[in-house]
């Protein structure tokens, strides 16, 4: 998340995004990890996840950053994926077929039309394992061992 907004509520948070006007949603390179998220990435790693990530930066300067805030704040490796001309997020999940699928609910860019897993095909979505967290709410709460991730309910 932005960095100003450590520490506040995460319905503050959504408004920040909503409106669209602190200077630091746009500075990657200095965002911030949402709760314990790194921990629990490991916790999964160490259990044998493979660990990628799909982020909305696009150019090679953008992810550049993604990668330094990264391993910054200890994230597992994992690859990025990020869409090129012509692609959205769906198609990346649809080429990558990840068994789990994390991501947030978008509510401040205008919720579940703006989400992955739903615009996947439906063939396809059936081979994925959806979970959709609150936005700037983080996954904590999310199980610490993979067979529960792979059942939990949202």
């Amino acid at each position: 998340m932005h960095k100003s907004a450590k520490g506040l509520p995460r319905e503050e948070i959504v408004k920040q995004s909503l409106e669209g006007k602190d200077p630091t949603l746009s500075d990657w390179k200095e965002y911030i990890p949402i709760g314990n998220s790194a921990n629990k990435l490991k916790t999964w790693k160490k259990q044998g996840a493979k660990i990628t990530y799909l982020t909305a930066r696009i150019t090679e300067h953008e992810i550049k950053e993604i990668q330094q805030v990264l391993r910054k704040y200890g994230f597992p490796e994992g690859q990025i994926f990020f869409r090129k001309p012509g692609e959205q997020y769906k198609d990346i999940a649809e080429r990558v077929l990840p068994d789990v699928l994390i991501e947030d609910d978008c509510e401040s860019i205008g919720g579940k039309e703006e989400m992955t897993y739903p615009q996947i095909k439906p063939h396809i979505q059936r081979k994925i394992k959806s979970i959709t967290a609150k936005e700037f709410g983080g996954i904590d709460n999310l199980p610490d061992k993979l067979p529960k991730l792979k059942e939990y309910q949202d």
